[in-house]
């Protein structure tokens, strides 16, 4: 799976919190500051060329939904940025968070608590 751009993982997530609809609808839920419409338009385009989109043609309008799911992409996306950031160790990329500052020892003690409930 192809890595997105940041203004192609934007407008999917427009696109997965719209679920489905048009160019229009995804703008009323993209996050802050919305690109120019025909900007959102060409970008939709290039996520339906690269396979995460289809579209149908509903009147003189395209109606779009997403191919893949959000879960999925995150997935693939997370398994890939540990592997080439962190030597494929989710240890060492919540060592690297801890070292930060940007994950308390509560937080870290509800990671754990996860852990043991998924055992």
């Amino acid at each position: 799976m192809e890595k997105l751009s940041p203004q192609e993982e934007a407008a999917m997530i427009a696109i997965w919190k719209a679920g489905k609809g048009f160019v229009k609808d995804f703008l009323e839920v993209h996050a802050a500051p919305a690109p120019p419409y025909t900007t959102l338009a060409s970008t939709i385009k290039n996520l339906e060329k690269k396979g995460f989109v289809e579209s149908r043609k509903v009147g003189n309008v395209y109606e779009y939904s997403p191919l893949i799911e959000e879960q999925v992409y995150k997935k693939k996306f997370m398994n890939s940025f540990v592997k080439d950031y962190f030597a494929d160790s989710y240890k060492e990329l919540v060592s690297f968070f801890a070292k930060e500052k940007k994950i308390s020892p509560d937080e870290l003690k509800e990671i754990i608590n996860m852990i043991e409930k998924g055992k």
